[in-house]
């Protein structure tokens, strides 16, 4: 073990903390939603004192559970950070949800680490591992994160550990199986009733030490002749891999050469190669036996935690000054101060509550500090840019804030009073501004049409959206100027539950769902002649216009051109604008189903007029008839947009995705390899068939794809499709 240093901890309510950034350590937990990452979590921090027992996430007990959503739902549906101390260095626990619909939160969490952990159901098999998982494995690749797995549900009967150790290699290795390996073997107890039987302990491959977990201690037991033999192999395999995954070339020509490695050596190998992100070791985990502190493997976790992951100084991260270059941070509780707000939540009690990562200098209790950043994580012009002055400074810990004078380049705090301040923006010394580069967000592909319950709930609707996109950067909100709905664009049926409990509970806004509408357009398919009429008289002042257009159709994108081709001066100069201001309003509230009417040439040719009672008015009127009667002449087509589609699938499930694309009337334009057996395909789908896609996709392919839509260009509609929309909007 290391020497201790100068981080404290304590359970019962004491403050965890730390003096410098080589004392901390900030992990996240990825895994999907069941493998067991909050439960780990509960282990880990009865196991360090944090806490004296573990709570039950079923019961929503949990340390990680402070949410009254999360209460309900029995899961977790926003990021949690849970400090305790291990061997003198403070551990900051960032337990994400695993959920796909919430993996906002996820990008938060690893967006305040330095390292993951990945936390895997070995019950779960092949359907653990791939999709969102290796996504977010690549995903953390790109960007050099140090990762380990964890394997927990050893202890069902389908839970078979070389299988899921192979599993790993094959799915998450990418070819390179050797840097994917354990560090421990299971020791499994006498079987049970039902045949199966427990794990027990943990065979150290390394130290060659067998490990008792069976009494809720880890106790060391003498190795049997059988379980040397385990090892042997195993052991040989494993210091291949570290010494390859270091790179310390050294040392393999002396290993090849049959020389005895010291465990110091193999131990310091470990590390450099853990931190590099070349060597991914698997550990085991369980939860404690009820009243006892450490966990099946909890103590080989924490230990590779402290020595093995990287300190926050290992981790650069740029910011942009105000000269408007680039440049990396200094982890240094001296520099300027730099920090990032990594999720935002509001209180009822206490306010908007901002988790903040320190990057750089020291953020202290009523200091004021400059806000900056950009809606969405764009890059262009900065969204909001003022001075806030916070309010306390915590140490969050589940429902629990217990208070910091002051947080250390490194560390990961509560701040609050931060009024205008909304997740992704950067926090750094009024005098000396930065703006740190933005993470990516998933975009929001689904589609809610919400309106206020009633006049109460419209008066409070505008700040309660408000405030819900400041907390949620995966959620969009768009007014849409063709159909006038209020739209929220979510990432999934739970995250759109989750949002709009949150606007009715934290917010006071109750909403109904409506159907959600997709812009269409009407036009004309064949060319055709109207006439508009408009004559009264009622004994004063008349009305008189008479106006005759022809209509015909133009190329997609065209809009509405009109043309005057009056002759004679059979209509007025002045009225020949009124005639054009009439068949473009007509052609605003549509002239078949409602929809606007585009891509038209409307030319005008001839008309009558009265001296006295013609009008403005009277020939936008006419104007409009005309386009009516125009309109009853010829054939009219319903446009509907299409969307291009890029569609990223495992390669088990092309088949089943291109023949959904063709149920959607969708036309496939390629496809291509991309990654490690998964696929690409490009196509166009109509937006009607869309609405439900990031739902639909999920299901279909068991959560292992992707995709993302923009706009193309409207197209006519299948005539027996417009038939039903326009019978439904005139009946």
């Amino acid at each position: 073990m290391v020497e201790r240093t100068t981080a404290s901890a304590g359970a019962n309510g004491k403050t965890v903390t730390a003096q410098r950034p080589d004392e901390i350590r900030n992990v996240a937990l990825v895994g999907h939603s069941g493998s067991g990452k909050t439960t780990l979590v509960e282990a880990l921090a009865v196991a360090t004192g944090a806490v004296v027992r573990a709570g039950r996430v079923e019961d929503g007990t949990s340390v990680s559970d402070y949410d009254d959503i999360e209460q309900r739902q029995h899961r977790s549906v926003q990021l949690s950070v849970v400090p305790m101390a291990w061997d003198g260095r403070k551990i900051n626990l960032l337990d994400t949800p695993g959920y796909a619909d919430f993996v906002g939160e996820l990008r938060a969490g690893l967006r305040g680490a330095d390292a993951a952990l990945f936390v895997l159901s070995a019950a779960a098999g092949v359907e653990g591992v791939s999709g969102p998982t290796l996504a977010l494995w690549e995903e953390c690749a790109s960007v050099g994160m140090p990762r380990a797995i964890v394997l927990t549900h050893l202890d069902t009967a389908r839970a078979d550990f070389e299988e899921m150790t192979e599993t790993c290699r094959d799915i998450l290795g990418g070819g390179q199986s050797e840097s994917i390996l354990p560090l421990h073997l299971p020791v499994y107890g006498d079987k049970g009733a039902d045949g199966h039987r427990p794990v027990i302990g943990l065979i150290d491959l390394l130290t060659q030490h067998v490990y008792d977990y069976s009494a809720g201690s880890h106790t060391e037991t003498p190795a049997s002749r059988e379980q040397l033999a385990l090892m042997a192999q195993a052991r040989d395999r494993l210091i291949e891999g570290i010494i390859a995954g270091s790179e310390d070339e050294t040392l393999m020509d002396r290993y090849i050469g049959g020389e005895e490695i010291d465990l110091e050596t193999l131990e310091t190998d470990l590390e450099r190669a853990v931190a590099r992100g070349s060597f991914h070791p698997v550990l085991i985990a369980a939860p404690p036996p009820e009243g006892a502190r450490q966990g099946l493997g909890t103590v080989e976790i924490l230990d590779l935690v402290t020595r093995g992951f990287p300190t926050p100084a290992e981790h650069p991260v740029s910011a942009i000054g105000v000269n408007g270059r680039s440049a990396p941070l200094v982890c240094d509780p001296g520099a300027p101060l730099a920090a990032e707000i990594i999720r935002t939540a509001s209180d009822p009690y206490v306010g908007r509550m901002s988790v903040v990562r320190v990057f750089s200098g020291t953020l202290r209790a009523d200091d004021t500090v400059h806000v900056c950043g950009h809606r969405g994580g764009g890059t262009g012009t900065l969204d909001h840019d003022s001075d806030e002055r916070i309010g306390a400074v915590s140490a969050p810990f589940g429902k629990q804030q217990r208070p910091l004078g002051h947080a250390i380049a490194g560390d990961i705090v509560c701040v609050t009073k931060l009024s205008r301040a909304e997740t992704g923006d950067t926090l750094s010394a009024k005098d000396s501004p930065l703006l740190i580069e933005p993470w990516s967000m998933p975009d929001p592909l689904l589609p809610i049409a919400i309106r206020a319950h009633s006049k109460a709930d419209e008066d409070k609707l505008s700040l309660g959206l408000a405030r819900l996109v400041a907390e949620d950067p995966t959620v969009r909100l768009e007014q849409n100027p063709d159909t006038r709905q209020l739209v929220l664009w979510c990432l999934g049926e739970a995250h759109r539950d989750v949002a709009l409990e949150r606007l009715r509970a934290r917010f006071g806004v109750q909403v109904d769902v409506t159907d959600h509408q997709v812009a269409l357009r009407e036009t004309f398919a064949t060319t055709a002649v109207g006439r508009g009429r408009h004559v009264k008289q009622s004994g004063g002042h008349g009305q008189y216009a008479i106006c005759e257009i022809e209509v015909e159709p133009l190329p997609n994108g065209s809009g509405i051109e009109f043309v005057d081709k009056v002759v004679g001066g059979v209509v007025p100069r002045q009225f020949i604008p009124s005639v054009e201001k009439g068949v473009r309003a007509q052609a605003a509230r549509g002239i078949s189903a409602g929809y606007p009417l585009v891509d038209v040439r409307v030319t005008l040719f001839e008309g009558k007029a009265h001296s006295v009672d013609s009008s403005d008015a009277a020939f936008q009127l006419a104007g409009g008839l005309a386009l009516r009667e125009a309109a009853a002449a010829a054939r009219i087509n319903l446009l509907e947009p299409v969307a291009e589609v890029r569609v990223v699938v495992s390669d088990d499930y092309v088949g089943q995705v291109l023949g959904d694309l063709s149920s959607r009337r969708g036309r496939v334009l390629g496809t291509e390899p991309v990654g490690s057996g998964r696929t690409a395909i490009r196509g166009e789908v109509p937006e009607l068939e869309l609405r439900r896609y990031a739902v639909d996709l999920r299901s279909l392919a068991h959560g292992a794809a992707t995709f993302t839509r923009a706009y193309s260009r409207h197209e006519s509609m299948p005539a027996p499709l417009a038939d039903a929309i326009r019978a439904k909007n005139t009946g």
